[in-house]
């Protein structure tokens, strides 16, 4: 899917103008993917952003660099996809799978530290084909400060299936939609929503023409969501760092396999002989249900067990390495 619309194009341009941006020079710096025929491009172009496009489709991509050519250096048109940064292949990489690293370093952007702003803003509409895992890759990368993530607190803003962004933004005790994505999305990002808008407004590259507009179930779904999700600033401190992440990763989704069980007794799976005096110093009631503690309780227990002499990072281990396989 893509932008049409030039009407769409330019609400979309005031919600990214929204905020202070980052900027190299004097115009303010934006990566856009998949930007189709370039409709939002030139709306950016002309509201005085330099522009970097990651286009796949290779029609798309001729007449994208024809505009580049025009426009004295503030666009930059990469032949790439943005959902093939750094694979797990060996070698050489052949387009559209891209390096991260030769495109930050394409677009002249160095990396900052995680405390400081936000180096890069991002666009892009999520495909709905496999669109959880797309999310659930980043918010891998994210945790781990890998592929984008090296450079800094990288500001995404996508367009993502209301169904998504319901399960992205609940609450606990909803034990249908709040799952471990949700957990791991609110403890990781502020999570913005900056516009909806219904369906029919984007175009699609289907060569029938259709719309494929996914059925809707027992969540809303009738139009996508333009989310912004900025790196929390504070999120490694305390016991979480980068290189344990993979592991809190694992204890949240493996606490949601069932997510109306209690936490005494998922603590007990992990033979934790001290659960009792472990929940009452963080004040967490013993017949809690894992789907109803706070993003924040999920951080204070991982911290917490990881203290604690009865409780092993290797009880993740073959999961944590069969997602990556997975995801990558």
């Amino acid at each position: 899917r893509f932008i049409t619309c030039p009407l769409l194009a330019r609400t979309v341009r005031r919600c990214l103008q929204r905020g202070a941006g980052p900027s190299l020079g004097p115009q303010p710096l934006l990566l856009e993917f998949a930007p189709g025929p370039g409709i939002l491009t030139r709306s950016l172009l002309d509201a005085g952003f330099r522009v970097v496009a990651l286009e796949s489709n290779s029609d798309f991509f001729t007449d994208l660099q024809s505009l580049e050519n025009s426009l004295n250096g503030r666009l930059k048109v990469i032949h790439g996809d943005f959902f093939r940064l750094d694979p797990l292949a060996k070698g050489a990489l052949k387009p559209p799978a891209v390096s991260s690293d030769k495109l930050f370093e394409t677009m002249g952007v160095a990396a900052v530290s995680w405390r400081a702003d936000v180096p890069l803003k991002i666009f892009g509409i999520i495909p709905q084909q496999l669109e959880r895992n797309r999310l659930w890759r980043l918010l891998f990368a994210m945790y781990e400060c890998g592929s984008i993530y090296r450079y800094g607190r990288v500001e995404l803003n996508l367009f993502i299936s209301e169904k998504e962004y319901t399960v992205l933004t609940a609450k606990p005790g909803k034990s249908k939609i709040y799952q471990a994505l949700t957990v791991l999305a609110q403890l990781g990002y502020e999570i913005e929503l900056l516009h909806k808008e219904p369906w029919s407004s984007f175009a699609t590259n289907l060569k029938n023409g259709g719309l494929a507009i996914p059925k809707t179930g027992q969540l809303p779904n009738d139009h996508l969501c333009l989310v912004r999700l900025t790196p929390q600033q504070n999120l490694f401190t305390g016991g979480l760092k980068p290189s344990n992440a993979s592991t809190f990763i694992f204890m949240v989704k493996q606490s949601f396999a069932k997510p109306k069980s209690r936490l005494t007794d998922r603590l007990n799976s992990w033979s934790l002989d001290n659960s009792d005096t472990l929940l009452k110093a963080l004040e967490i009631p013993k017949n809690a249900s894992m789907c109803n503690l706070y993003p924040e309780d999920y951080k204070r227990l991982f911290e917490a067990l990881q203290n604690s002499d009865m409780f092993a990072d290797t009880l993740f281990h073959d999961e944590v390495l069969a997602s990556t396989r997975t995801m990558n």
